[in-house]
């Protein structure tokens, strides 16, 4: 049966609401098996059913701080994404990027 959109506009909150729920739970037990069954007929044409596995994200490595809080030494930025507060508090009273810099040969 399928509601016609006259229909669903003339439900009130509540009956569009409980419609939602009982969609919500009986769609996946309707998609599980008509994935089961396309698997099964995948499988009796000969072709191979992957395992649904959730992909491992990328490691990326550790990215040294390039930037150090000069007020604050244990607050770094490594220059990626967005600017911290202190970065940008210190660029607007006029200070450069350059003065903010770790300077790895003193290390």
């Amino acid at each position: 049966m399928k509601p016609s959109s006259d229909t669903l506009a003339q439900m009130s909150i509540e009956e569009l609401w409980d419609l939602y729920r009982q969609t919500e739970a009986i769609l996946p037990a309707k998609l599980a098996a008509k994935q089961k069954t396309l698997e099964e007929r995948l499988a009796k044409l000969g072709g191979a059913v992957a395992p649904h596995t959730v992909r491992a994200r990328r490691r990326y490595p550790k990215v040294l701080p390039k930037y150090r809080n000069p007020s604050n030494r244990s607050e770094t930025w490594a220059g990626r994404g967005k600017q911290p507060r202190w970065v940008t508090n210190r660029l607007k009273s006029g200070k450069r990027i350059d003065d903010l810099r770790i300077d790895r040969a003193a290390m």
